[in-house]
């Protein structure tokens, strides 16, 4: 008897340790069939687009659910000879939790070239990469999945200077992500006139948030936090991306103020 209850313990302790619960939040931000569209340049200048897509259907990984979402930017054509771009960065990320399960990203930028992927164990807490396996924190994000993140969270009643902190993954290593509420303001765009919360994205490394220059972030000021607008500073001004087209929202943008002339 005492021999089969010390098996049933271990049975237990094993099972408790192995299994790493997985945590759900809600979301009303964003949903399936997502697509934003940006023009990206110097002053009055286009130099190139982007876009934030999260395709029409579910696709799984460990047998979970995940939206399939990618980020592209890339340089004008017209402007290839100059210097041409090509950037794409992919995250499947959990439905119910909105944490990522994979990430590879694929830069062109000129003569430079990198591949990248890494299988994220959210259980394991490790992560499995192109570079080799490395330990993570729970709930690690990769640079795009971090930023859907923050669209989930409640920011009506957030003030300026208020942070958020989170764990980003780049290349061999976690890093520290702090997300700053910058105030509100309104952003006017081709689209429309939208009222926005600003955020400043503040990370050692890590892909988009490399502290090279400070990026600003603006957000509809509603329960879509739609980027409106994302400004990367420089030391001769800003390189912006400003919203010009979008479809497949999860619902309406109520922070939209005036229609577009």
């Amino acid at each position: 008897m005492k021999s089969l209850l010390l098996l049933l313990f271990m049975l237990a302790y094993v099972c408790s340790a192995t299994a790493q619960p997985l945590r759900s939040l809600p979301n009303e931000a964003f949903g399936l069939g997502e697509e934003l569209y940006y023009n990206v340049g110097y002053k009055f200048i286009t130099a190139g687009t982007g876009a934030f897509k999260i395709a029409p259907k579910l696709v799984e990984r460990n047998g979970i659910p995940c939206y399939d979402i990618t980020f592209e930017v890339q340089s004008l054509k017209s402007l290839d000879w100059v210097y041409k771009l090509r950037n794409t960065y992919r995250t499947l990320v959990d439905v119910d939790g909105v944490f990522p399960w994979f990430f590879e990203q694929h830069n062109r930028e000129g003569n430079y070239r990198r591949d990248f992927w890494a299988e994220l164990d959210q259980r394991k807490h490790s992560a499995k990469t192109s570079d080799g396996e490395f330990a993570i924190e729970p709930f690690t994000h990769d640079v795009v999945s971090a930023f859907f993140y923050v669209r989930t969270l409640n920011l009506k009643n957030t003030k300026r200077g208020d942070v958020v902190n989170l764990k980003n993954f780049a290349d061999k290593d976690v890093y520290d992500l702090k997300v700053r509420i910058l105030g509100r303001q309104t952003v006017q765009t081709d689209v429309g006139t939208f009222n926005c919360v600003g955020i400043e994205p503040l990370v050692v490394e890590g892909g988009l948030f490399k502290s090279e220059g400070r990026i600003v972030i603006w957000l509809t000021d509603d329960d879509r936090k739609i980027p409106v607008k994302v400004s990367t500073k420089i030391v001769i001004g800003s390189v912006d991306a400003v919203l010009t087209g979008y479809k497949g929202l999860r619902g309406q943008i109520t922070a939209k103020v005036e229609q577009a002339k």
